[in-house]
């Protein structure tokens, strides 16, 4: 028997994760980046085979890690973790610094950037893993905390998009409504459906500053289900 909600309590980072040319280049959001040797330093990322930068970085050899601070603007969250490269640029307006191999490196909401030549891919099935070593590093804010997916799923209300190593079928989660009755709210700006029985968190309860995890629409603008 394997009950998912176990799988929450393994700690994650948030990034994005970049890849291609100054002429063609793209990211998004991973919550699998790890270093795996420390000498030299090499570094393993996971990325779906769907994805447009999973192309990239075979193509490429190298990616980029962008290192989110915990305050991320539902903007970059929303951009290179639920939109897609293969239907618009999405570096297009970023600020984006290009590395030693040549690198897109996006700086909006990082608080450090790590520089990776791939050596080493391996299929794992829907993922493919890249392993590389590291080629620089940059510390760009030493006050900031990072992102956690902890933080992004508690306080943020975000979850996992569909091509995510981490995303798990609402259907395999435990219900638990004890006869509380739960209701969904719809972001009328990105569609976004805030569901309360699976958040766990009633919509009214929310604080009247949060806003929408995907566009960053204010929660007084959702439409009630």
């Amino acid at each position: 028997m394997i009950n998912y909600e176990a799988l929450f309590k393994i700690s994650y980072g948030l990034y994005i994760v970049s890849s291609g040319t100054k002429e063609k280049g793209n990211g998004y959001i991973s919550n699998t980046v790890f270093q795996v040797t420390s000498d030299p330093p090499r570094f393993a990322t996971c990325c779906n085979k769907d994805n447009h930068t999973a192309g990239l970085i075979r193509s490429s050899g190298q990616f980029s890690v962008s290192i989110l601070h915990e305050d991320a603007g539902a903007g970059t969250i929303g951009t290179f973790g639920y939109k897609s490269g293969k239907d618009g640029d999405k570096l297009q307006g970023m600020d984006v610094r290009y590395g030693q191999t040549g690198v897109p490196i996006v700086l909006n909401d990082a608080i450090a950037f790590l520089e990776v030549k791939v050596q080493e891919t391996i299929d794992v099935g829907s993922h493919l893993m890249f392993i590389g070593e590291l080629v620089q590093a940059e510390l760009l804010d030493e006050q900031a905390d990072p992102l956690t997916y902890l933080h992004y799923r508690r306080e943020k209300k975000g979850v996992a998009p569909k091509n995510a190593p981490t995303y798990i079928d609402k259907s395999k989660l435990e219900k638990k409504s004890d006869g509380v009755e739960f209701a969904k709210y719809e972001c009328p700006a990105c569609g976004y459906i805030y569901d309360e029985e699976k958040e766990g968190v009633k919509f009214d309860d929310l604080s009247d500053d949060w806003e929408c995890p995907i566009c960053g629409e204010e929660k007084s603008e959702f439409i009630k289900l």
